[in-house]
């Protein structure tokens, strides 16, 4: 069975849980007997890991051709490639001579480069939805390159893109919804965000959540038929042991990490509250805050204003071996999340045998049972719960133990299998 598969980022150039995700379901779906997988992404870098996984950036597939040159004569002609109502251009001037020529009313005039490609950023800048429109007209063209069985895309950014892919191919669409923008906004919905994910999850034969709590909400907030709705829980890499020794602390001093986007979403000024507890009651401990995000320079403001800036540590995002290198020195790992519809830092911080600590709002919960879970507004409870595990070592040890135990059965490969078992119901 050939996938092909739309995301919008892929490692080494991720900006959160969603590429960690597709990267470890792919690595998954690979390790099945007849699996193969065409990932496309609207940037390619060059550098991502093509081991496992046909990779294809959407800045790289040319949207036309013009001025084809015969050799024998000196005559030319001009056509473009797969859809004929797409009309690349490089600059105004060709903008302008092309938009005074008698052509169908629906013609697409798309700015591309020298090699007609359409440039990408692969971020989330401000011209986010015409970088969306765009990569969704390359995946036509995509599609009609590859030989393929079924189409998946990956959270909203990719969903015009896989149905563009099902319109042109006639092929089964399944969409993976990694959040919503309920999650996201914390209920101020953009609308064009909304009418996007609904859109997709329409169009599509079947739709997976990372979670029963997202899917409750694509049900009755997107009005989603059940029926067409199944759960496929997110897993976790296993840890490639590292022969390189603990980085020093430089202080005797215990260590809790909030690790993940400074956004209302994340909840990290819950987690500033309950420090500003824990600190009332010892303070041989040190916060850190792992990440970046629009309410960083208000989170600094709180702790300056609470005068706890002595105890609190903000080191920017985070990736690859510095996150291993800061869950090694790490005594307590929390995730306040207002509305987590998975949450895979949890799984990565018991790898390395630190408990946690997670709200009752995240789907990873809905997983675990060697966590601590928390109500995310509940701050004296998060503050219990941070100098129970931090002064009671063998409740420390407990989690340590049944929490990595747990954790290490947790595989992608479990995931991927039930993520097969879609694509099988759709195709027979």
């Amino acid at each position: 069975m050939k996938v092909l598969m739309f995301g919008w980022e892929f490692p080494p150039h991720i900006s959160g849980g969603l590429g960690t995700a597709c990267y470890g379901l792919t690595h998954g779906l690979t390790e099945l007997k007849n699996m193969q997988v065409i990932f496309v992404v609207p940037k390619a870098f060059g550098d991502e890991d093509q081991s496992e996984v046909k990779l294809i950036g959407a800045n790289q597939i040319p949207i036309g051709v013009k001025n084809f040159q015969f050799a024998d004569t000196e005559k030319s002609m001009e056509y473009f490639e797969v859809d004929s109502l797409i009309v690349p251009y490089m600059n105004e001037e060709e903008f302008w001579a092309a938009k005074s020529k008698k052509l169908p009313r629906k013609s697409r005039f798309i700015e591309t480069d020298e090699g007609f490609k359409i440039e990408f950023s692969g971020t989330y800048g401000a011209n986010l939805i015409q970088e969306i429109k765009n990569y969704a007209l390359v995946a036509e063209i995509i599609a009609a390159q590859n030989n393929f069985d079924i189409i998946h895309a990956h959270d909203w950014l990719a969903y015009p893109a896989g149905m563009a892919a099902k319109k042109l191919s006639g092929k089964p669409l399944v969409v993976h919804v990694h959040a919503t923008d309920f999650d996201r906004s914390g209920g101020s919905v953009n609308p064009t965000v909304y009418s996007i994910e609904r859109d997709g999850m329409e169009a599509a034969d079947k739709v997976i959540t990372v979670s029963n709590l997202t899917r409750d909400t694509v049900i009755n907030k997107y009005g989603i038929d059940p029926k067409k709705v199944v759960t496929v829980y997110n897993a976790v890499e296993p840890v490639e042991e590292e022969n390189t020794e603990l980085p020093h602390k430089g202080f005797n001093e215990k260590i809790v990490t909030f690790l993940g986007r400074i956004t209302m979403q994340k909840g990290p000024e819950y987690f500033i509250e309950a420090a500003n507890l824990v600190l009332r009651k010892m303070n041989n401990v040190r916060f850190v805050m792992a990440g970046s995000g629009d309410m960083h320079d208000a989170m600094i403001s709180r702790i300056a204003e609470l005068g706890i800036a002595d105890r609190f540590h903000f080191t920017g995002f985070l990736k690859g071996s510095d996150i291993s290198k800061l869950f090694r020195m790490t005594d307590v790992f929390v995730m306040p999340s207002v509305s987590e519809p998975f949450g895979i830092v949890p799984l990565e911080a018991m790898q390395f045998n630190v408990p946690v600590i997670i709200s009752n709002q995240s789907g990873v919960s809905e997983v675990l049972e060697h966590a601590i879970k928390i109500d995310f507004w509940d701050t004296y409870a998060m503050a219990d719960s941070i100098y129970g595990i931090l002064n009671y070592p063998s409740l420390s040890e407990h989690f340590k133990q049944e929490g990595k135990n747990e954790v290490d059965n947790l595989r992608w490969v479990n995931a991927a299998r039930n993520v097969k078992e879609v694509y099988e119901a759709l195709l027979t």
